[in-house]
């Protein structure tokens, strides 16, 4: 009986040194279900349905571009799923100022702008203000520099209405 225990003992310290080890992050609470968390929680229909930035809930996220994109509501999530290209930011999410540089930053989701039924983040006022000044340039340039940074990927050119190699 005493062997029993001390087996079981060990077998629970084994246990607790291998999840220390691994570490505690796919159970920890609130760890996103899978990943990167997109545009930091905020969810992305709410710019469309509400006219504003909201935060989005871990109880209603959908997983889309290896991101996990969270909702405010159900609703949200099933709009979104349903169109992900409708609803998603421009360019994953990443500055639209900064892509006219041929560059990613990561953006302030609470700087943001919808032209022409899509919506566009910056990662800051300064970048905005630079942004707004020529929306149809700056937009074309982006475009295309993103094209080049997903390596012209066919998803991509289709969004854009782009022909295919």
């Amino acid at each position: 009986m005493k062997s029993l225990n001390t087996t079981n003992w060990m077998l629970l310290c084994y246990s607790f040194i291998l999840l220390f080890l691994i570490g505690f992050g796919g159970i920890a609470a609130g760890a996103s279900p899978a990943g990167t968390v997109a545009i930091k929680g905020y969810d992305s229909v709410a710019y469309f349905k509400d006219g504003k930035a909201l935060k989005g809930s871990e109880s209603y996220y959908f997983r889309w571009h290896n991101m996990t994109w969270y909702f405010r509501t159900g609703e949200n999530r099933d709009l979104f799923a349903n169109r992900p290209e409708k609803y998603a930011p421009q360019y994953d999410g990443y500055c639209a100022w900064a892509m006219t540089e041929s560059r990613k930053a990561i953006t302030d989701p609470e700087i943001w702008r919808i032209v022409d039924g899509k919506l566009y983040l910056n990662c800051s006022m300064s970048a905005y203000r630079k942004w707004i000044k020529d929306l149809p340039g700056n937009i074309r340039k982006a475009d295309e520099n993103w094209l080049k940074l997903t390596g012209g990927n066919l998803k991509e050119k289709a969004k854009k209405g782009l022909p295919g190699k």
